[in-house]
């Protein structure tokens, strides 16, 4: 089988048997047409080991940043592995394909006296106003994505025992409670605000823009860098921060991983250690802080 064809079959496997959300999937096949522009349109079974080291020194020469060149080699070894599955592969050395370590980039967050401001920023005499306290109480109190946020639908928030449905990457369920303060906003907007501003009987989002169509992810990115500007905040602030902010803060009160990476939905544990990062540069600057010689 040529290169192109065996690519556009595994894509077609990724996505199928293995459920990876529509971005990963993309991720994987733009990595593959690298090394598909690369090498040419040869047949799979010609491939070697020295194909992989020649398109490593050809990555080096593009001055790829060194998470991107990890990405690209851990495709190439899923793909490899899969040729070698379906018998497309003469020789067997997709384990031998080295991934170039990741390095950690430590995600933003807000101190929790930042948080409180940003969260009082929002007018409750508007009707996007209680909109909006009520998706940033909701954000920092269960540390969903915001894109599982805008697909949120009614029947999914269980307000009787304050907890919600959340459907995420790969299209895996996950459970999470929210606190009083998120209920106080979210019952404010549900009752006085979405009945107003619904434009289209039987529309089950949860959130709404105020033409009452579902609110997209670059409006809540928006409404949250406004909030920051009018709180005083100085912080970069993004679709995720919110996220990351609870996760942090969670682990600060002494939330455990394995429950975190539950709350998060989270595939790998090695994913949510990241937030143990987090915790020890805190615990630094907290010893820095207060010790008499720090």
């Amino acid at each position: 089988m040529k290169l192109g064809e065996a690519i556009s079959s595994f894509v077609a496997f990724i996505l199928d048997e293995r459920g990876l959300s529509l971005n990963t999937v993309e991720a994987y096949q733009r990595d593959l047409f690298k090394f598909l522009e690369f090498r040419g349109d040869v047949d799979t079974v010609d491939l070697s080991l020295e194909d992989i080291d020649s398109f490593a020194d050809y990555l080096d020469d593009q001055e790829l940043a060194q998470n991107t060149r990890s990405r690209v080699f851990s495709s190439l070894r899923a793909f490899f592995s899969y040729l070698e599955i379906e018998g497309m592969s003469r020789q067997s050395f997709a384990s031998d394909i080295q991934i170039p370590r990741k390095l950690i980039k430590l995600p933003d967050f807000l101190s929790e006296e930042e948080v409180k401001r940003l969260l009082d920023t929002p007018k409750l005499d508007t009707k996007k106003g209680i909109r909006d306290r009520a998706i940033l109480e909701f954000l920092y109190a269960t540390g969903v994505r915001v894109s599982e946020l805008t697909n949120l639908k009614l029947q999914n928030v269980l307000l009787d025992e304050k907890i919600v449905r959340v459907t995420g990457k790969g299209g895996k369920e996950r459970i999470i409670p929210f606190n009083e303060y998120a209920e106080k906003y979210l019952l404010m907007y549900l009752y006085e605000v979405r009945p107003k501003i619904l434009k289209r009987r039987g529309e089950d989002r949860v959130f709404l823009n105020l033409r009452g169509t579902p609110i997209s992810r670059i409006s809540v990115w928006k409404s949250l860098k406004e909030y920051a500007i009018k709180a005083g905040i100085s912080k970069n602030l993004y679709p995720h921060i919110l996220r990351h902010t609870f996760a942090t803060h969670m682990l600060k009160n002494g939330c455990d991983l394995r429950t975190l990476q539950i709350f998060l939905g989270h595939s790998s544990m090695m994913t949510t250690q990241i937030y143990t990062h987090l915790d020890k540069d805190y615990l630094r600057e907290v010893h820095r802080k207060f010790h008499p010689r720090g």
